[in-house]
């Protein structure tokens, strides 16, 4: 029976050493598993069908708030004086964003087409469309700027054209005209005799964002290589921008800015080309978090990002430039003074707060942050911020200028955000997170219970060995008393015998 335990014990020890080596086994080949599966479900296929559609389709909900900056004191601008504004909104648009025009090249790069329309809610604004705003009159300011340097004579020439149709140096109109367009008898003006002229059919500041496209992107699939998936090839047909003055500006790094390739880390950053901005933008690390278990690495825009030239060297490039905080894109919007910047100057100059009133930066309602999964470079919280700015002044020729001093005056800024939410991110915790942590459990799990069954099994067996011992001496202890008993027994039957042989010789 002794024997018997023993043996279990023994075959126990083997099994529990099976289950360590199982356990180690699963620890170096269970990441790797993981990381597999991470580039399989990366990877831009069709045959990918969950990943390919998100893709394609982005399911998560975006809403792009706008705040207007309405100016209180159009009068006293034109005699001087420093503009006061307002801020109007949030005005929340619904946006919807799908890929089209779809087509896989040889050079494991696919090629398409980003359709975005925009839809009011009513519930989430702090207002109507048909709320009244006053702005700058963008056709005028921009068009005085623009004929700055020109000739007096053609620069009273088009301010006497302006006047004729009667626009001025502000425009006030409803919050829906602003946005996306506004009848001007101006603008059919000059689309009659300028047909060249890039005007829409109305004018607004985001007439030509609905209903419309970014252009032609061409990004990597990954099948090559995973580090290239979503890096963009080209964009319309460009390598790089025409914009800028130096060849490092004029790059198209990153992405097209909705996801990053896997496998992040602290060191990361966040590039992408931008067609708003008309140039390549970089994010970089803040800090670690997480979002309903979800780990996370939240990216936020440096100070640098415009910066101008003298405070950093590598933006040179983006000049002319003003303060640092503004970027010029007056090089890709046809000449026109527009400058971007984040909203209320936030990591500009702070000279920019002394030329208007009405402004307050702060990080938390101003800051641009993309809160992304480290293990698959999918943004899980994006907040975009950014604010339209025109640089105004006095131009000699232009009555409409008035006696303006020159300033850069913020016009609107809004704010594009969206977050995984719902069966899609139960979906992603539930193949990124909770199967990971049971694949790493199991390998603990059975290094645990390996290293237990061997040491239980090893008692056993020790306890086992040890009674067999004793047994063993027991029985050799009664043998030699029995022998001891048996030689006695013959000593005395010996001594009997001898001594009934004596008293018979007597006898």
């Amino acid at each position: 029976m002794a024997i018997h335990k023993a043996n279990v014990a023994i075959g126990f020890m083997v099994a529990g050493a099976i289950a360590v080596i199982l356990g180690l086994v699963f620890t170096f080949v269970g990441p790797i598993i993981i990381d597999d599966q991470v580039v399989k479900n990366t990877v831009i296929d069709p045959n990918n069908d969950l990943t390919y559609t998100t893709w394609r389709d982005v399911p998560v909900p975006f809403f792009m708030s706008v705040y207007f900056f309405n100016v209180l004191n159009p009068d006293e601008i034109l005699k001087g004086e420093k503009p006061m504004l307002e801020q109007r909104g949030p005005y929340v648009y619904r946006k919807r964003i799908q890929k089209d025009n779809i087509t896989f090249n040889d050079n494991y790069t696919v090629s398409y087409m980003e359709y975005r329309s925009y839809y009011f809610e009513p519930s989430m604004s702090a207002g109507n469309e048909s709320d009244i705003i006053t702005i700058p009159n963008m056709l005028v300011m921009a068009a005085a700027v623009m004929m700055e340097n020109r000739p007096i004579f053609l620069r009273q020439l088009v301010s006497s054209t302006i006047g004729y149709f009667k626009e001025e140096a502000f425009v006030t109109k409803p919050v829906g005209e602003l946005m996306w367009g506004y009848e001007s008898k101006l603008v059919k003006f000059l689309k009659k005799y300028l047909p060249d002229l890039p005007l829409s059919e109305k004018f607004g500041l985001f007439s030509e964002f609905n209903n419309s496209n970014t252009g032609l992107f061409t990004i990597g699939t990954g099948k090559d290589n995973i580090r290239n998936v979503h890096k963009v090839h080209s964009w319309n047909g460009l390598t790089a921008l025409p914009y800028w003055r130096t060849p490092q500006c004029n790059m198209i790094n990153g992405t097209a800015g909705q996801m990053w390739p896997p496998f992040m880390t602290q060191e990361s950053t966040l590039p992408f080309y931008s067609p708003d901005a008309c140039r390549s933008l970089e994010l970089v690390y803040e800090r670690d978090g997480d979002m309903q278990g979800l780990p996370l690495y939240r990216f936020v825009a440096p100070k640098t990002m415009f910066a101008n030239g003298i405070d950093y060297l590598p933006n040179e490039g983006f000049c002319p430039c003003r303060q640092s905080g503004l970027l010029n894109v007056s090089s890709c919007r046809f000449g026109a003074p527009m400058f971007i910047s984040q909203p209320h100057f936030f990591n500009g100059d702070p000279k920019l707060l002394d030329y208007v009133n009405g402004l307050n930066p702060n990080k938390d309602e101003h800051g641009l942050f993309i809160d992304i999964h480290p293990l698959t470079g999918v943004p899980l919280n994006v907040t975009i911020r950014l604010q339209l700015n025109l640089h105004m002044k006095k131009v000699t020729g232009f009555t409409q200028t008035g006696n303006i001093a020159e300033v850069v005056t913020p016009m609107i800024w809004f704010g594009e955000s969206g977050y995984i939410d719902g069966p899609i991110l139960q979906t992603f915790r539930t193949n990124l997170v909770v199967l990971p942590l049971v694949m790493e459990y199991m390998q603990y799990g059975f290094i645990a219970l390996g290293l237990a069954t061997i040491l239980i099994a090893a008692f056993v067996y020790h306890r086992e060995r040890k009674l067999m011992s004793k047994a063993s001496l027991s029985s050799s202890t009664v043998g030699e008393n029995q022998w001891v008993s048996d030689s006695e027994q013959i000593k005395k039957s010996d001594n009997d015998t001898k001594e009934k042989y004596i008293m018979n010789s007597e006898k």
